[in-house]
């Protein structure tokens, strides 16, 4: 007897009216889990630069003796408690991902194992969320709290790609041809991209935005971490640059050429952020842009290392 069989009945004319293939709905649960993720990290940065960390004192519970925040709480119960729903709706579109995909689990296994994926991280959140409000907004566990949302950032940039058949096993059609240089430099400017990333976090713990105004520091040099925390930049910039250098010089077309062209338009305006937050105080606006940008970029050069690493090459 099948599975399929076993299940109740319900369920198989339930699963017998699902997709068989990928269609617009897939692509559109991609999509929007793409960016449900970069606005969870906006949200999320809100919740810091509004000093809305303890916004909801404790965890599970926004308070002692209530799941929601109270009018008493204000705006900063209202923002935190707002940035922890967000995380029920990105549940919300995991699950109807997993369900569509549900007749394509063994055909569409990349698909189906990254939406899971996704989908298991979110529970792994919310106690790395728990436990930053219970450790009074500890720079390091708000710091992995971040790293986690930029990891997924990097699923939902594949689930996407994946979805759309622009990479990968299902491409709708080829890739044109690149150099062979260009795949290994997007990996690497990907890598440096998550290196830039993470000694944000450093940067960001050792900064003036903490969430709450009793919350801790990390105690370490903001400046001298600003100036490590440009080095991988450059790196990613003098990638960027590489790439729409060769891309122009042997006049490729396709999803590599835009590829690299919004890697290095996302590059030059995270620099721009940065720079300008650095010279003006850091004030929370741009700091807000700046995590932003980071989910961008996060995004942009996962595409990229991507499409370079189906594309055949030259």
């Amino acid at each position: 007897m099948s599975t399929a069989s076993r299940l109740p009945k319900s369920i198989q004319q339930l699963a017998a009216k699902l997709p068989t293939e990928v269609d617009s709905t897939i692509r559109k649960l991609a999509a929007l889990s793409l960016i449900g993720q970069t606005v969870l990290v906006v949200t999320g940065g809100a919740v810091r630069l509004t000093s809305s960390g303890l916004g909801c004192p404790t965890w599970p519970r926004c308070t002692s003796s209530s799941l929601v925040n109270t009018p008493e709480m204000g705006i900063h119960g209202f923002i935190e408690f707002g940035n922890r729903m967000l995380t029920f709706a990105l549940a919300a579109v995991a699950v109807l991902m997993l369900v569509y995909l549900w007749n394509l689990r063994k055909e569409r296994r990349d698909l189906f194992l990254l939406a899971l994926g996704l989908l298991a991280s979110i529970p792994a959140q919310a106690i790395i969320g728990g436990i930053t409000v219970l450790s009074n907004l500890n720079p390091w566990v708000v710091g992995l709290h971040f790293l986690v949302s930029m990891a997924l950032v990097v699923f939902s940039t594949l689930l996407v790609n994946r979805a759309y058949g622009r990479t990968g096993g299902f491409m709708i059609r080829p890739l044109a041809a690149i150099p062979g240089t260009m795949s290994p430099v997007m990996t690497a400017v990907a890598l440096f991209s998550a290196v830039a990333v993470c000694l944000g976090v450093v940067v960001t713990g050792a900064g003036p935005h903490a969430g709450d105004a009793n919350a801790p520091r990390n105690d370490l040099d903001w400046d001298l971490f600003s100036h490590i925390h440009a080095v991988p930049a450059y790196l990613i910039t003098a990638g960027a640059l590489f790439a729409v250098y060769f891309v122009l010089r042997k006049g490729l077309t396709g999803p590599f050429r835009t590829a690299t062209f919004l890697l290095l338009g996302v590059t030059v305006l995270q620099a721009i952020i940065g720079f300008t937050q650095y010279y003006n105080g850091i004030p929370a606006l741009l700091v807000g842009a700046h995590m932003l940008g980071a989910a961008l970029l996060m995004s942009a050069a996962t595409n990229a290392a991507d499409v370079a690493r189906f594309s055949p090459k030259l």
